[in-house]
């Protein structure tokens, strides 16, 4: 069905606010997917804090210039998948990776992250980016090792001399 010119400016509108406030963008071929397929993959999006878009390539060439993803104006050819990650950087390429383990028709095409375009190899690391949750746990992690280190070696002095101590009246006990 052909969408005339009010619709087209929707979808554009649609895909460039999507696109201006996206971390990070996976375009991926879809061909192949069922109706039960595509509505259970933007059921997992939404969960995820990821927007999917299917729109023409042209409308989305238009929709992404000036915005950081303008990059991927020259690998949009095909039937494409737009997914944007909205709370963090690997939300959508972790949605696309784990849909794709148990759906082959899902091919990742093209990564697009802080305006540079990568290959569909670079899914695997963009993917494997810890959450914001995880990220500052393992920042408190890092910080707090140094002060827990002081604080044992300054206690280890106390804790010999007790068991020096501990040691001299077991041994005057037993005898």
């Amino acid at each position: 069905m052909a969408l005339n010119l009010e619709q087209k400016k929707a979808v554009v509108a649609e895909v460039a606010e999507a696109a201006k406030s996206a971390h990070s963008a996976v375009a991926a071929e879809y061909c192949g997917l069922t109706v039960e397929e595509m509505t259970d993959l933007r059921r997992k999006a939404r969960e995820g804090g990821v927007i999917l878009k299917v729109a023409k390539n042209t409308l989305v060439r238009r929709a992404v210039e000036g915005t950081d993803f303008e990059c991927l104006q020259e690998g949009l050819t095909g039937p494409l998948l737009f997914a944007f990650s909205m709370e963090e950087p690997g939300a959508a390429a972790r949605l696309v990776k784990d849909f794709s383990k148990s759906n082959d028709k899902l091919i990742t095409k093209l990564v697009a992250v802080g305006g540079e375009l990568f290959g569909a190899g670079e899914l695997e690391r963009l993917a494997s980016l810890p959450t914001r949750e995880q990220a500052l746990a393992m920042l408190l992690g890092v910080m707090k090792a140094p002060i827990e280190k002081f604080v044992r070696t300054l206690a280890e002095p106390h804790t010999k001399l007790v068991r020096a101590v501990a040691a001299v009246r077991d041994s005057k006990q037993a005898a």
